[in-house]
């Protein structure tokens, strides 16, 4: 009975980190390609004698919620930061990715005579920007988490006796790691 409850608290604890997280992503306008909204996903295990919590997202999607710092200025929270060797540019040149968002946002450059320029070249101007001023922290994963995790039941805290916020920040830092 006891592991019916457990499991029902924990599986609404990720529902609502997930749900909330998905729509932080919405509303701060950072679902171009909705690839990191559909990655977001959680599995919940729990057995007699203990339980576990696992959170899943795109990789890139750490570095969204905490932040990158730049090589010329910006923040991060855990210490990311682009170095000046750091070959974005290139990582754009291969993967073009940022050519693909920007052609999403419909972003295009425009020459001094007024053209659009191409989606490729605007894919290279914003890897530049990014390397230089880096990204800053959405907290899009990291306030849902928390604002969830200071509702969870006392009940699931007491069937086990653990320090849940320490047990469960183990397993978040180690799941985006």
């Amino acid at each position: 009975m006891l592991n019916k409850n457990v499991q029902k608290a924990l599986q609404e604890f990720k529902s609502r980190v997930i749900q909330q997280a998905r729509s932080r992503l919405t509303k701060g306008n950072k679902n171009a390609s909705k690839e990191l909204y559909d990655s977001l996903s959680g599995n919940v295990t729990v057995s007699p004698n203990s339980f576990g919590l696992e959170f899943y997202m795109n990789p890139y999607g750490v570095f969204q919620d905490r932040g990158v710092k730049g090589t010329k200025s910006g923040s991060s929270l855990d210490n990311f930061s682009y170095k000046e060797s750091s070959n974005l540019v290139g990582v754009e040149y291969h993967t073009g990715a940022l050519s693909k968002w920007a052609k999403i946002r419909g972003i295009q450059p425009r020459g001094k005579s007024g053209r659009f320029g191409s989606y490729r070249t605007m894919g290279f101007i914003l890897a530049n920007t990014i390397k230089q001023r880096g990204i800053k922290p959405s907290l899009f994963f990291t306030k849902p988490f928390e604002e969830a995790f200071n509702d969870l039941p006392e009940d699931l805290i007491e069937a086990y006796g653990l320090d849940v916020e320490e047990f469960l920040q183990q397993s978040l830092t180690s799941n985006l790691n």
